[in-house]
C-alpha cells in the first residue's frame, strides 16, 4: 500500500523515540510493531499484539493536535521542547521507513500532544489523503470498532469548537496544510516515497522553529518556504536548524538525506547538555510538587484535627466545670437535708422529753421504711434512664445550646466592665485596685455560672416526668355518623370545667369535661348546643366573662355569644374573607382580636360592636394571640410563612419579625411572655426568644420541634406549663417540653368502622385540633372525622 494512506483512525503512542526488545533478542511490543499495524503492515502477524482497548485508551487521552498547538498565537520558541518533539516525529517516520512504508501524512494535524509534549500518530479522515474505499473499509475492519469511531467523532466534534475559538479557521489551514507538505517531486506526478517524507520533516521542522501571529503572514511564509526562502528572524535566531531545514527541503529528492543520515546527522546526535537534564529536571519538579500537594493534604487534615481536638478540650473542661457545680449544689442540699433532720429530731426530744426504748424501735423502723422510698425513688430514676439514653444525643445537643449561649450572654456582658475597668486603669488609678474588683475574665469560673442547671433540670425532670398519654374519656357524639364532623377548634373555659367544640357541621357544642369523665355513657350530649350560619373556624372563651364565647367563621364574620343564655350577643361583619382565628386578651377581657385570609388583623371592642384597628398585611393571616400579661401587645402567624409580633400602640411596623418556616404559619401561643411557639405545614413546631431579635427581626428559634407530620391540614396547638401539644397527620397526638426538640409523648387514634365496630387503617384521618385543660396534665384532641377523646400524662 505504498503512496497512500488510510481514512480510518489509528493511534500510536511514543513515549520515549527507541524500539523496545525482550532481554533473550526477540521483538517485543516495539514502535515497529505499532507502526507496522497502525500504518498499513501487509504483515498481518504483527497485529496480534495491538488489541482494540489499547487504542481506545489512547484515544480517550486528553490531548491536543499537533497542529493547533503550532498556530497557538501565544506560543513562543522553546528550542529544547521544539527538538524534543520533533525528534519524536523523526522516531516514528524511522519506524516506518525501517519497514519499507512510506507514512505520507508527516503533517501537524495528524499528530497529537499529550503530557510532557509526548507525540502520538493519530490519521485523522479531515487530513489524510484520499485513498480507495476499499482500502478504508478494510483498514476499519481491521481496527475499527463502533467504539473507537464514537470516540473519534467526539474528539474531532471537540477539535473543531476548540478551532472555532483560535484566529486560524482549521477548515482552511487543513486545505492549505496539505499544499504546505506536498512534495516537489509529487506536485509534478511522481509517487510519494520515503525521500517526501523527508521534505514533509523539513516543513515540520520549520513550523516548530519560526511561529506566526496571523493567518496571511502563515500564508506569505509557507509560499516562501516553497522557493527555499526563510524569514530573517529564524535565520538569525535559530542559524542551525535553518540549515538542517533547507537541506531536508532541497527540491531534488535525491539531494536530501536518507533517513539514517538524517540520524547521524550532527544535527540530530549533537550534544544538547541540557535535553535530558531538562526532562529530568521536569520530572523532579512535579515529584517534587506532588511531594508538596501531599504535605499540604497532611497539614489540612492535621489542623482539622487540632481544631477538633481544641474543641473536645473545651467541652470536656466545660463538662468537668459544671460537674463541679452540680457536685457543689447536691452537697449544700445534702447538707441541709441533714440540718433540717436534726432540727426537727431536737425539737421532737424538746417536746416529747426522754424516748423510750420502743418509740426509738418504731423511729427506726421508720427511717428504715425511709430509706426503702428513696431506693424506690432511685429505681424509678433508673427506669427513666433507658427513655433518657434513647435520646442521649438530642439532650446532649440540647445541654451544649443552652450551655454555650449563657456563655456567650455572659461574655458579652462582662465586655462593657472590661472596657470599663481599663478606662479606668488609662485613667492613672490604681491597677492593683482595679485588679482586685475586676471580676473574673472566664465565664466559666463566674459565679453566675450556675444559672443554667435549675432550668435545665426542671426541663429535664419534666421530660421524665410522665410515661405516656392514657385515655380519660372518650366522647361519643349522636350525630357520629354525620361526614361533616371535622373538629376545627377546642376550647375550655377560663376555670377548665367547660370545653367547646366548633367545626364544619355549624354548631358550637359546650360539655361539661367532669361528667363526660366520670359517666360511662354509650352517647354524650352537649349541654349547651348553639347554631351557626356558616361553617365554624374557631372559637374562644372569655377568660373574665365566664359564659361568654367568641367564634369565627368561613364568610368572614366574628360573633360573640352567651352560653348561659343560649343566644347570639353581637355580630361583626368587617372581614373581606374567612376568618381562621379568633382570640380574647386576658389583660382586658372587652378587647378581641380576629385574623382573615383578607390579610388583615381587626382588634374589636366588645362593648361597642366594632373593629377599633387594623393591620394590614399582604399575605393570609391563620392566627393571632395575644400574651397573658397585657394587651397591649399581639403576635400573629401569616401564609408568608412569617410569624410577626407587634406593640399595637404603634401598629405600623412590627416590634419583632420571625423568619425560619419554609411554609405557612398555622398556630403561634405564648409559652411566657417571652416566648413563643409556632405551628407551620412545613412539619415543624419552633420556639422564639422575643428578646433575641436583631433589629427587629428573629432568624435563630431556640428550637425547632419535630416528629410529627404537618404539610397540609391545620392540626391543632396548644401550650400548658411548658408542654407543648400538636397533632399530626398521621392521626396522632404529640406533646413536646418547651426545653427538649423531640416529642416526649405520643398518643394514635384508632380508627374503628362503625359498622363491624373493628379497627381499621385509613390514611385520610388527622388530628384536627388540640386543648390543655388549663395548667393541668389533661388535653382534649379531636380529629377530622369528629371522634374526640381526653387524654392524661401519666
Amino acid at each position: 500500500m505504498k503512496g497512500s494512506s488510510e481514512s480510518s483512525s489509528r493511534g500510536l503512542n511514543n513515549t520515549s523515540g527507541v524500539s523496545e526488545f525482550c532481554t533473550d533478542g526477540s521483538k517485543s511490543l516495539s514502535h515497529i510493531d505499532y507502526v507496522r499495524s497502525l500504518l498499513g503492515s501487509h504483515k498481518e502477524a504483527n497485529l496480534g499484539g495491538l488489541d482494540d482497548d489499547s487504542i481506545v485508551r489512547a484515544l480517550e487521552c486528553e490531548d491536543v493536535s499537533l497542529r493547533q498547538w503550532l498556530d497557538n498565537p501565544d506560543r513562543s520558541v522553546d528550542a529544547f521542547e521544539c527538538f524534543h518533539v520533533f525528534r519524536q516525529i523523526v522516531e516514528i517516520v524511522n519506524a516506518a521507513h525501517s519497514q519499507g512504508i512510506v507514512v505520507h501524512n508527516v503533517r501537524p494535524s495528524c499528530f497529537v500532544m499529550s503530557s510532557f509534549n509526548h507525540v502520538s500518530f493519530i490519521e485523522s479522515a479531515s487530513c489524510s489523503d484520499s485513498g480507495s474505499d476499499e482500502d478504508a473499509t478494510t483498514k476499519s475492519r481491521e481496527i475499527g470498532s463502533s467504539r473507537q469511531e464514537e470516540i473519534l467523532s467526539e474528539r474531532r466534534s471537540k477539535q473543531q469548537e476548540e478551532v472555532k475559538k483560535q484566529p486560524f479557521p482549521m477548515k482552511q489551514i487543513l486545505a492549505m496544510e496539505m499544499s504546505w507538505y506536498t512534495s516537489h517531486e509529487e506536485d509534478n506526478g511522481s509517487l510519494c516515497n520515503c525521500a517526501s517524507d523527508i521534505y514533509r520533516l523539513g516543513v515540520l521542522l520549520f513550523e516548530l522553529f519560526c511561529p506566526v501571529s496571523s493567518r496571511e503572514e502563515k500564508s506569505r511564509t509557507m509560499s516562501s518556504l516553497r522557493h527555499r526562502v526563510l524569514p530573517p528572524q529564524i535565520l538569525l535566531n535559530w542559524p542551525k536548524e535553518a540549515s538542517f531545514c533547507l537541506w531536508l527541503l532541497h527540491p531534488e529528492p535525491s539531494c536530501r538525506p536518507s533517513m539514517s543520515e538524517l540520524l547521524q546527522s550532527e544535527f540530530i546526535n549533537e550534544p544538547r547538555e541540557n535535553l535530558e537534564e531538562r526532562e529530568a529536571a521536569m520530572e523532579l519538579r512535579d515529584r517534587i510538587e506532588e511531594q508538596e500537594l501531599l504535605l499540604e493534604f497532611l497539614f489540612l487534615i492535621q489542623q482539622r484535627k487540632q481544631e477538633a481536638a481544641d474543641k473536645l478540650q473545651d467541652t470536656i473542661s466545660l463538662l468537668s466545670s459544671d460537674i463541679d457545680q452540680v457536685v457543689k449544689r447536691q452537697l449544700v442540699l445534702q447538707q441541709k437535708g441533714r440540718d433540717v433532720r436534726s432540727f426537727l429530731a431536737s425539737r421532737k426530744r424538746i417536746r416529747q422529753g426522754a424516748e423510750t426504748t420502743a418509740a426509738e424501735e418504731e423511729n427506726d423502723d421508720n427511717s428504715i421504711d425511709e430509706e426503702s422510698k428513696l431506693d424506690d425513688t432511685l429505681e424509678s430514676t433508673l427506669l427513666e434512664s433507658s427513655r433518657l439514653m434513647r435520646n442521649l444525643k438530642k439532650l446532649e445537643s440540647v445541654y451544649f445550646a443552652t450551655r454555650y449561649r449563657q456563655i456567650k450572654a455572659a461574655t458579652a456582658a462582662e465586655k462593657p466592665l472590661a472596657r470599663y475597668y481599663s478606662a479606668l486603669s488609662c485613667n492613672g488609678r490604681s491597677s492593683e485596685k482595679s485588679s482586685m474588683s475586676q471580676p473574673s475574665k472566664d465565664p466559666i469560673n463566674d459565679s453566675r455560672q450556675g444559672r443554667w442547671i435549675d432550668p435545665f433540670l426542671e426541663g429535664l425532670c419534666k421530660y421524665l416526668s410522665f410515661s405516656k398519654l392514657r385515655v380519660k374519656a372518650d366522647l361519643k357524639q349522636g350525630d357520629l355518623l354525620n361526614s361533616s364532623n371535622l373538629v376545627c377548634a377546642i376550647g375550655f373555659d377560663r376555670d377548665g370545667e367547660f370545653f367547646a367544640t366548633a367545626g364544619v357541621n355549624k354548631k358550637i357544642k359546650i360539655f361539661e369535661c367532669e361528667s363526660i369523665i366520670k359517666d360511662g355513657r354509650d352517647i354524650h350530649y352537649p349541654v349547651v348546643e348553639l347554631a351557626s350560619r356558616s361553617k365554624l373556624s374557631g372559637i374562644c372563651w372569655n377568660s373574665y366573662i365566664k359564659s361568654q364565647v367568641a367564634s369565627s367563621n368561613f364568610e368572614g364574620v366574628v360573633q360573640v355569644w352567651d352560653v348561659a343564655r343560649n343566644q347570639l350577643v353581637t355580630e361583626m361583619k368587617e372581614h373581606e374573607k374567612r376568618v381562621w382565628s379568633i382570640d380574647y386578651s386576658s389583660a382586658d377581657p372587652t378587647l378581641l382580636a380576629s385574623g382573615s385570609d383578607d390579610g388583615s388583623v381587626k382588634l374589636w371592642s366588645i362593648n361597642q360592636g366594632v373593629s377599633i384597628g387594623t393591620i394590614k398585611t399582604k399575605a393570609n393571616i391563620c392566627c393571632v394571640q395575644f400574651p397573658s400579661e397585657t394587651g397591649r401587645s399581639l403576635a400573629f402567624g401569616s401564609a408568608d410563612h412569617k410569624v410577626y409580633y407587634y406593640d399595637l400602640r404603634n401598629p405600623k411596623l412590627p416590634l419583632c419579625t420571625m423568619i425560619g418556616h419554609h411554609k405557612t404559619v398555622s398556630y403561634v401561643r405564648f409559652v411566657d411572655s417571652s416566648t413563643l411557639v409556632s405551628s407551620s405545614t412545613d412539619n415543624t413546631l419552633k420556639l422564639w426568644d422575643l428578646s433575641m431579635s436583631i433589629s427587629g427581626i428573629n432568624e435563630t428559634p431556640l428550637h425547632s420541634f419535630m416528629g410529627h407530620t404537618n404539610v397540609k391540614n391545620f392540626v391543632g396547638l396548644s401550650v400548658s406549663d411548658g408542654y407543648i401539644a400538636t397533632g399530626s397527620e398521621t392521626n396522632e397526638v404529640f406533646v413536646y417540653h418547651k426545653a427538649f426538640p423531640m416529642p416526649v409523648l405520643s398518643y394514635k387514634f384508632k380508627t374503628i368502622d362503625p359498622v363491624s365496630e373493628l379497627e381499621v387503617d385509613d390514611a385520610s384521618q388527622f388530628i384536627s385540633s388540640v386543648c390543655w385543660r388549663g395548667q393541668s396534665s389533661t388535653l382534649v384532641a379531636a380529629n377530622s372525622t369528629g371522634n374526640i377523646k381526653i387524654l392524661e400524662m401519666v
